[in-house]
């Protein structure tokens, strides 16, 4: 007969590497599972948070849960998973899936950049993650700081470039009607990653 045990919180974990483990006669391939089953949630938590949205007046960008969703599943899964979860969801987008923000589809939106910023954040996040960043609250407000400024490193430009609009006009639709909502978003990270840390050594 089976079991599945909690394993006990190491350095170099993740939060999804404290989810019951396969016994040994499960196997290998019960892990894959298990993680197949995580890079589809994460991608399916990204979608489901981008639907959260709030059209900010004269940007083609709007405010939503996606960004916040995406350096969530980086961190909680670590790069490798992370970066297959944003890459999952941005591979269904194009494909027609519409879940990117506001039941959008499609690599043709301005705002298709953001996107691939969130594949590139989840992946430094979760490698961050791995050392140790989501276990108290400055690390966690640095990573997630980090993991939003690499978002619009690469959506800024894109939109710029996409939309045809001068860089500082890119700046001003894309970026400066964010920095609140990106604020309060790693605030919250703060509070809850940390705070699943110190639930699990309990």
């Amino acid at each position: 007969m089976s079991t599945a045990a909690v394993a006990p919180a190491r350095p170099g974990q993740v939060l999804a590497d404290l989810l019951p483990s396969p016994t040994l006669r499960a196997g290998g391939a019960a892990t894959r599972v298990r993680d197949i089953a995580l890079v589809v949630g994460g991608a399916a938590l990204t979608g489901l948070a981008a639907q959260i949205a709030v059209p900010v007046p004269g940007s083609p960008v709007p405010v939503t849960g996606q960004t916040f969703a995406a350096l969530l599943v980086g961190t909680s899964l670590g790069a490798g998973r992370g970066f297959l979860s944003l890459a999952l969801y941005a591979l269904a987008g194009i494909a027609g899936v519409p879940w990117f923000a506001e039941g959008g589809s499609g690599a043709a939106a301005p705002s298709f950049g953001y996107v691939l910023g969130m594949i590139l954040a989840a992946t430094v996040v979760g490698a961050l993650a791995r050392r140790g960043a989501d276990r108290t609250m400055l690390r966690t407000a640095g990573a997630m700081l980090l993991g939003e400024a690499i978002i619009y490193a690469v959506g800024v430009p894109y939109l710029a470039l996409a939309a045809d609009i001068p860089a500082a006009t890119a700046v001003e639709l894309g970026l400066t009607p964010f920095l609140i909502g990106d604020a309060l978003k790693a605030a919250l990270a703060m509070g809850l990653l940390p705070a699943a840390w110190r639930l699990v050594k309990r």
